[in-house]
Order: C-alpha cells, then structure tokens, then sequence
C-alpha cells in the first residue's frame, strides 16, 4: 500500500480529489492534511471518513517542524499538493498570509520529501497544483499554453508563480520527480462562497445584492471541479515526470453572462419570475490588478493522456445550484460568524 499525502484536503478541491481517490484506490492509504482555516471543512469528507484506507490530519504546511515529523512518521510516497491561500481579494488585502502559505509551505513540503528520500526517488512523486493566474492575462485572443511565459499580476498569483518556480528548481536541483497542473476557475459543490458561482447563490436565495466588478467583461475559463479531480487523478497516476499540464473547461464566458444564466437558472429552480434575479446585480468599484482574461488551451492532457470535461457549463452550473439548494444547512453553517465579518468588509 502507498501512502500519499493530499494537502488542503478539507478544501473545495482537495475534498473532492481526496474522495476520488480514497473510492477508487483501495491500495493507496490517503492522508488528508489541513489546517481546518475558513474555508476546510471536514463536513465536505463525512462520507469517506470512517474509510479504513483514510486518515484526517490536522496541521499547517507553514510549520516546517510539523512536516518533518510527519515525512517521518509516515514515508509518504507520494505528495498531492493542494492546500494554498487562493482568494485575490484576500491577497490583495494580506499578501504576506499567501507568501507564507504558497511559497514557505511548499518548500517545507518540498525540503521534507527531498530530506525522507535522500535522493532515492524511485516511484515517488510530488504533484503541484496551480493555477492559470499565473500567467497574467489574454487579450481579445489567444490562449494559455504549458509554454506561456508568467506575468503574475496579484500577489496570490504572484505566490503561486513562486511556488511553482520552486517545484521546477527542486526537480531540476535535487531530482524530485514532480508534475505541475495550472487550472482555471473551478465551480461546483462545496466551493466556499467567497468565489463567485456559490456567492451568488447564496445572495440570490437572500435576495442580497449581486456586486460584479467595473463592466463585468472580464472573461474566465470555468472547469466543473470533479472534471478537475479527473484530471488530477490521470495527471498524477499517468503523466510524465517534469512535465506541466493545462487544465481547463473549453469554456469562456464573461462574468456578466455567467451571472445572468446563473440568474435565470435560479429563477426557474426557486420558481420565481424570470428576471427577478437579475435585478440583483449591482456594479462595484473594480479591485486593483484585475485581469482581463483568461483562456486555457487543454490540448496536451486531452491528447496525451485522454482527459476532456464531461459536463457542459450549463450543465454543471445546474448541478451546481441543485447541490446548494440541497444543502442549505451546510451553506448555512459556513457563511455564519467570521464569514459575514468578511463579507461586510468585502462589499459594502
């Protein structure tokens, strides 16, 4: 039996990975690391929990003591890093939270692996995720490669463009094998609502304003997230060593249409009059650094390794908006106390 590491487990993403491969690999024991922050939630794992082949651990990337003793305690042979700082208006406001998480909690992963292993990385693996942030942004044209030089533009997508930097230098200086995977914006169930599909929701179904930044022309790539745990899992049982894979929806839209289906798809699932959603939105002052657009070319993973979304986006949208309605308790729980602190700080 292997013993891979999943970090940010309790995560949006990471839970649904850490899901993904606890049912599909009885032969891998998964160790679920998080620091349980505001947007873990081990409620995202209750139906894996009492898995023999699944361990929950509480703990921070950042304390480098920590990881060394746990590299120790449980030869991890393989890492699957997810935990990260990822919100840009959070960024903005603490960039110093998302270098030490990003960049110093990577590389205690990194120096960890490297020291447990001293250099005998035979079957080994450590898998980076990242993002398309760190490319900066697309005009009117073109799309997001593996070759695509970075031009980070905030300080989250300036940390995870370090962090990356650093799995590539660790590979190239100390021979850990590694794979790296940028994606874009992902949606879907258990996503905390601070990013926008589940925010929202939640303001549609609280009839609370729907604030979108400057024109609302900014353009994104939306990948339905258990598309992505697919992707994951062929990227870290089938692709190769040093090599970067692109992860993306084939699915552009500008914010305000996104907002305006997920109006009407609202609208029709709450059984209100079409429109009445809509009225919601209201245009705020733009954020700083605020990219233009973004578009992944996912051609590589597609042709190499077989990977494509399963869903459409209005397909996945409406899975999406059924599993919040349906969970309204959890929703509930998560947007309650230090959430609405935020929120207030954020928007008004």
């Amino acid at each position: 039996m292997k013993n891979i590491l999943i970090t940010g487990g309790a995560g949006f993403i990471g839970s649904h990975v850490v899901r993904l491969f606890v049912n599909s690999y009885p032969n891998y024991h998964i160790f679920n690391l998080d620091a349980l922050t505001y947007a873990g939630n081990l409620e995202n794992l209750k139906d894996v929990e009492q898995k023999q082949n699944y361990t929950f651990i509480k703990g921070d990337i950042t304390d480098a003591t920590f990881i060394n003793s746990l590299f120790e305690a449980h030869q991890f042979d393989a890492v699957i890093h997810l935990a990260a700082e990822s919100h840009v208006d959070r960024s903005i406001k603490e960039p110093l939270a998302f270098v030490k998480t990003n960049i110093l909690g990577t590389i205690n992963l990194l120096e960890a692996f490297k020291t447990i292993w001293n250099h005998d990385f035979s079957e080994k693996r450590f898998y980076h995720i990242s993002t398309d942030e760190v490319y900066g942004t697309l005009g009117d044209t073109g799309l997001f490669t593996e070759t695509t030089a970075y031009n980070p533009n905030s300080p989250y997508s300036a940390s995870k463009a370090s962090s990356d930097h650093f799995v590539r230098a660790y590979g190239e200086t100390y021979g850990i094998p590694y794979v790296i995977s940028n994606c874009s914006n992902n949606y879907g169930p258990n996503q905390f609502p601070e990013k926008l599909i589940p925010l929202f929701i939640n303001n549609i179904i609280n009839n609370k304003p729907l604030p979108v930044y400057g024109d609302g022309n900014y353009t994104r790539d939306w990948l339905y997230v258990i598309d992505h745990a697919r992707a994951i899992d062929l990227v870290f049982n089938k692709g190769e060593n040093k090599e970067t894979y692109n992860i993306g929806g084939f699915n552009e839209w500008k914010n305000i249409d996104l907002v305006k289906l997920l109006c009407a798809q609202m609208d029709k699932k709450l059984g209100r009059s079409l429109g009445i959603s809509e009225k919601l939105i209201t245009y705020v002052k733009d954020r700083p650094g605020h990219d233009l657009r973004y578009a992944i070319d996912a051609s590589k993973i597609k042709s190499e390794l077989g990977w494509q979304p399963s869903v459409t986006f209005e397909e996945g949208l409406g899975l999406t908006i059924n599993w919040y309605l349906e969970n309204k308790e959890w929703l509930n729980h998560v947007t309650s106390g230090e959430y609405q602190d935020y929120y207030e700080k954020q928007y008004t």
